[in-house]
C-alpha cells in the first residue's frame, strides 16, 4: 500500500498544516463518519458466498435464455423473487422490442467444387446442456437484413478500412462479392458495414482457430479452446449509430410508443451476414485463387490463405422472423434517507445468447449476492443515504436493449438524479479490470486497494500493479510504479454503460476480473455451467471479489458524506488525449506526405512483382494545419479548477465540515453532464459525450475526444477544427462548474 502523506495548504491566517482525512482511501467520508463505513464495510466483505453463486449459475444457466425464450422470462422472474427475498423493494419493467430470430440459414460453396455448410455445433456428450438443440438459437448475426445472393468469395482479413486499403493495392476488388473475414480486430457489426461500404453484397464471419481455437490450448471439451463446429453468435446491428431498439432510437420501446419502419432503421445491416465456424470456413477458404496474403493476414487453419477470388464462388441465404420480443427487466431499490433523490445505480445483464454460464452470469451471480448482503445489512438497521438501484438488465446481448430502452425511458429522471452506474458483465479469474470515467478514478483505487485478490493473498490493486509493472509498456511500467493511481481505461462501447454514460453523462465504472481463463467458448452453445466450472473461476472465488468490490464501491458512492469525485485525474487524463491528438496529426501529416512523396516517384511501380502485382495507393491532399489553441486553453482552465477544487475538498473533509456538502452533492452529480452536448456526435446524435464513445470503425473500442480524434483518422479535416471548439467548450464548462463547486466548499469552512 502507498503511504498516505498529509498535505500542506495555505490558509488565509498562514501556513497551516491541514489533516489528511482519516483515512484517505475511504474519499468522501469525514473523519467522525470513516470508522462507521469500516465496520460496515467489513460486515458486507464477509457475506458474499461462492457456494450460493454456484448455485445461482447452475439453476440460471440450466437452459437457454435469449430474448424472447421462456426461460428469459422464468430467470427474471426467479432472479425478482431472490431480490424481494433479500428485502428489496423490486419489480419487472416490460420493453418490447425487434429481435429478429432465424428462419433460413445457408452457406454453400458452388465451384468450383461443392461444399454445404453445417452451421451446427456439435453436442458434446460429457456437457449436458449442450445438447439442448430444441431450445437454442441456431448461430446467426443478429439484423443482419434478409438475402438470397450468390457471388464470387473473397478473403478480407478481420474486415477493417485498412484491409480493404491491402485489397485495393493487390487490385482485388469486393464489389458484387461475398466476403469471408475472421472475427477479431474490430467488433463484428464493424464487418458487414464495411464490407457494405465497398460494394459486396453478403458476408460470412468465422472464429480462425489462431485466435480462440486450437492454437490457444486444447478445444472443448478437453481444454477451454473454440472446437472445430464452434460458432460465436452475435448482434452486427450498427451500434456506433445507436443501441437499443432499432425502431425506437432515443425513446423506450414502451407499448405505445412511435416505431420505424423495419426499413427505416438505420442500425440494421445493408448486406446478409452469417457467422461460421472454422470447420465450415475452412473448405470455402481452401478455394480460394488470387495471391497469397501478407504474413499477418494468415490464420491457423492448414491451408494456403489467399486473397480470392479465383474460381470459388459462394450462395449465401437468410431470412429471419422480424417480430417484437418483450424484455424483462428486474428492477430492485434500497430507498435512501437523507439524500434519497440522489441514485446509486448498479447492474448486470442476465439474458444469453445460449446457456450464458460466463456471459453473463458470472457477473450476475456476483450481483445477487453483492444484493443479499445489502439487504441483510439493510434488515439489521443499517440505511444508505442515498437511494440504491440494482438491475439485471434483460436483451444486452443483441445490442444492449434492456439498458438502453430504461434510460432513454426515465432520461429525465435519471439526468436530475443518478450519482453514478456501476456495470459489470463477464467475471473469470486473474486481475480487476477497471474502465470508466476518470472523475472517479481515484475512487476506484481506493476501492481496489481494500479488496483481496484471492490467489494470491494481496490487494486486488497490487496484483494488478505487478502485472502492469512486469508486462506493460515503458511507460505504463514507469506510471504503475511512480503514479500514486492506477489508470483506469476510457469506457467504448459492448456493455449495458453505454446508454449511461454515452447519452446521458452519468459517470460510470465497469468492473470484472479476467486475464488468466482465456477460452474460445465466447457465444457459443459450449458457454454453459459445465464449461465454466471446469476451465473459469472454479471455486467462485473471484465471483465472491467481485462481489465485494462492486459492493464496497456502491456502500461508498452511497454512504459517502461528500460525493467522491475528483479532477486532478481527469484533467490529467484529458492532457493526454489532447497531446495524443496534436501527435496523432503530425504522424498522419508525415504518413500522407510521405506516401504522396512515394507515388509521385513511382516507388509501387517499381517495385511490384509481375507475378503478384500491386497497384499504387491514391494520392491524398495534404494534411492542414490545426488549430488546438481553444482545447490547450480549456485544459488550463480545467487544471486550475481541478486543482482549486482539490485544495478546497481535502480542507473540507479533513476538518469534516458537513454545513455544505449538500449542495455541493448536487452540483457534482451534474459533472460528468457539462462533459457532453446536446447536439451529439457528428452523424450519430444519440452520442452526446464529448471525452469518450464507441469508434464509428471499431464498435467496442473507445475513442476519446471523439469529434476531433475521427475527424483525424478519417482525413475529414474541414470537421477537425469545428470538432476542437465544440471539445473545449465541454471542457470550459466542466472547469466552470467545478471551480464553482470549489468556491462553494471553500465558503463553507
Amino acid at each position: 500500500m502507498r503511504t498516505l502523506v498529509s498535505s500542506l495548504l495555505i490558509s488565509a491566517t498562514g501556513l497551516a498544516l491541514t489533516p489528511a482525512p482519516a483515512d484517505t482511501l475511504l474519499r468522501g467520508f469525514f473523519p467522525q463518519s470513516v470508522q462507521a463505513e469500516r465496520d460496515l464495510e467489513a460486515r458486507f466483505k464477509a457475506m458474499p458466498d461462492p457456494a450460493r453463486m454456484r448455485e445461482a449459475m447452475r439453476r440460471l444457466s440450466a437452459r437457454p435464455h435469449h430474448v424472447g425464450s421462456a426461460y428469459d422470462k422464468d430467470n427474471a422472474e426467479w432472479i425478482l423473487g431472490q431480490y424481494k427475498s433479500y428485502g428489496w423493494d423490486a419489480h419487472i419493467e416490460n420493453f418490447d422490442v425487434l429481435f429478429p430470430t432465424p428462419l433460413e440459414r445457408i452457406v454453400e460453396l458452388i465451384s468450383p467444387t461443392t461444399y454445404k455448410a453445417s452451421l451446427q455445433e456439435t453436442a458434446i456428450p460429457v456437457d449436458p446442456t449442450s445438447n439442448q438443440q430444441t431450445e437454442q438459437l441456431p448461430s446467426y448475426n443478429a439484423y443482419s437484413i434478409d438475402g438470397d445472393v450468390t457471388g464470387p468469395l473473397v478473403f478480407v482479413n478481420y474486415g477493417i478500412p485498412a484491409d480493404y486499403d491491402e485489397l485495393e493495392r493487390h487490385g482485388v476488388s469486393v464489389k458484387g462479392a461475398i466476403v469471408i473475414a475472421k472475427y477479431g480486430g474490430s467488433w463484428r457489426g464493424i464487418k458487414p458495414k464495411v464490407a457494405g461500404e465497398h460494394g459486396a453484397i453478403g458476408c460470412l464471419i468465422y472464429s480462425d482457430p489462431r485466435d480462440d481455437g486450437y492454437a490457444g490450448g486444447d478445444v472443448f471439451p478437453a481444454g477451454p479452446m473454440r472446437p472445430a463446429q464452434g460458432v460465436q453468435r452475435g448482434s452486427v446491428a450498427d451500434m456506433p449509430v445507436y443501441p437499443g431498439d432499432p425502431l425506437t432510437p432515443g425513446v423506450g420501446a414502451t407499448k405505445n410508443a412511435k416505431r420505424l419502419s423495419i426499413a427505416e432503421a438505420k442500425t440494421i445491416t445493408k448486406i446478409p451476414v452469417l457467422p461460421i465456424s472454422y470447420g465450415d470456413a475452412q473448405p470455402l477458404l481452401a478455394a480460394l485463387g488470387g495471391p497469397i496474403v501478407p504474413t499477418s493476414w494468415r490464420g491457423g487453419l492448414p491451408i494456403t490463405y489467399r486473397f480470392g477470388p479465383g474460381q470459388a464462388k459462394v450462395h449465401l441465404r437468410v431470412k429471419s422472423e422480424w417480430s417484437l420480443k418483450t424484455l424483462y427487466d428486474v428492477i430492485a431499490k434500497l430507498p435512501g434517507t437523507t439524500e434519497a433523490d440522489q441514485w446509486v445505480i448498479r447492474g448486470n445483464h442476465h439474458d444469453a445468447w445460449v446457456n450464458g454460464a460466463e456471459d453473463p452470469l458470472s457477473g450476475q451471480v456476483a450481483e445477487l449476492e453483492e444484493a443479499r448482503a445489502l439487504g441483510t445489512l439493510y434488515q439489521q438497521g443499517w440505511r444508505p443515504k442515498r437511494t440504491i438501484i440494482y438491475a439485471a438488465w434483460d436483451g444486452e446481448e443483441p445490442g444492449l436493449l434492456g439498458s438502453t430502452e430504461w434510460v432513454e425511458t426515465h432520461a429525465d429522471e435519471l439526468r436530475a438524479h443518478a450519482v453514478a452506474y456501476l456495470n459489470s458483465d463477464t467475471n473469470s479469474r486473474g486481475y480487476l479490470g477497471i474502465e470508466g470515467s476518470h472523475s472517479l478514478e481515484k475512487f476506484i483505487n481506493g476501492v481496489a486497494m481494500d479488496v483481496e485478490d484471492p490467489e494470491s493473498g494481496v490487494s486486488s490493486w497490487k496484483r494488478t500493479q505487478a502485472a502492469r509493472i512486469l508486462n506493460g509498456s515503458p511507460e505504463s511500467r514507469r506510471e504503475a510504479r511512480d503514479r500514486e493511481d492506477l489508470r483506469i481505461g476510457a469506457l467504448g462501447s459492448g456493455s449495458d454503460y453505454s446508454p449511461f454514460i454515452d447519452h446521458l453523462g452519468v459517470a460510470s465504472l465497469n468492473l470484472g476480473y479476467g486475464g488468466e481463463d482465456e477460452g474460445g467458448i465466447y457465444h457459443s452453445i459450449y458457454d454453459d455451467f459445465y464449461w465454466y466450472t471446469h476451465f473459469s473461476d472454479t471455486s467462485f472465488v473471484y465471483g465472491r471479489a467481485l462481489a465485494q468490490a462492486a459492493g464496497i464501491a456502491v456502500l461508498r458512492l452511497a454512504n459517502a458524506d461528500v460525493l467522491p469525485f475528483a479532477f486532478t485525474n481527469l484533467a490529467e487524463t484529458v492532457q493526454g488525449y489532447v497531446k495524443d491528438l496534436q501527435s496523432l496529426r503530425d504522424r498522419r501529416a508525415e504518413q500522407i506526405a510521405d506516401r504522396n512523396k512515394e507515388i509521385d516517384e513511382g516507388l509501387f511501380k517499381f517495385t511490384s512483382d509481375p507475378r503478384d502485382p500491386v497497384t499504387a495507393p491514391q494520392r491524398q491532399q495534404p494534411a492542414p494545419q490545426l488549430n488546438f489553441a481553444p482545447l490547450l486553453n480549456a485544459l488550463d482552465s480545467l487544471n486550475h479548477a481541478a486543482s482549486r477544487y482539490d485544495r478546497a475538498y481535502n480542507r473540507a473533509v479533513g476538518e469534516g465540515h458537513p454545513t455544505v456538502a449538500k449542495s455541493v452533492n448536487e452540483r457534482l452529480l451534474q459533472a460528468e453532464r457539462a462533459l457532453t452536448s446536446a447536439e451529439g456526435l457528428k452523424n450519430r446524435s444519440w452520442y452526446v459525450h464529448m471525452l469518450y464513445a464507441p469508434g464509428f470503425y471499431t464498435g467496442y473500442g473507445v475513442k476519446t475526444i471523439p469529434g476531433v480524434r475521427e475527424a483525424i483518422e478519417q482525413g475529414q479535416w474541414q470537421d477537425a477544427d469545428r470538432e476542437i471548439v465544440r471539445a473545449a467548450t465541454a471542457l470550459e464548462r466542466e472547469a466552470t462548474l467545478i471551480s464553482q463547486i470549489a468556491a462553494t466548499l471553500s465558503g463553507g469552512t
